[in-house]
């Protein structure tokens, strides 16, 4: 399983990338890919949409099941991959690349929430 060291991790699967103080990079994890199998849609978040810690942000749906993906820090999506509705798959062969899903500004009062390393991570599936 590929974990890089540079992301932060959510407990449900999802990775982030802070990409400046304010905007955070999400997608999901090598993990949630391999266990949803071939991605075949993607519903991607609408630009503007406001999120927050453990609300549903995104929905991928897989040839086994329909999943959620949980937005992991307070903000607003600003970006979101639209490459997804075309090329799905993307999540499955590049989920910590051209699989991203949205790019989201932080709140300005944001307190994050707690975020895990590469390590905490692998212990999280690991164990």
């Amino acid at each position: 399983m590929n974990v890089p060291d540079d992301l932060s991790y959510s407990s449900d699967h999802e990775w982030l990338r802070f990409e400046s103080d304010q905007r955070v990079r999400i997608g999901i994890t090598d993990y949630a890919q391999d266990a949803l199998g071939d991605v075949v849609f993607v519903e991607l978040p609408d630009v503007g949409t406001e999120v927050a810690p453990g609300g549903p942000m995104s929905e991928v749906e897989s040839t086994k099941s329909v999943s959620d993906v949980y937005a992991p820090v307070p903000g607003t999506v600003v970006e979101v991959n639209t490459d997804l509705a075309d090329a799905p798959e993307r999540l499955n062969e590049d989920p910590y690349g051209e699989g991203w899903i949205c790019l989201v500004e932080l709140a300005a009062d944001a307190d994050l929430p707690e975020l895990m390393d590469a390590a905490g991570y692998r212990a999280l599936t690991e164990g």
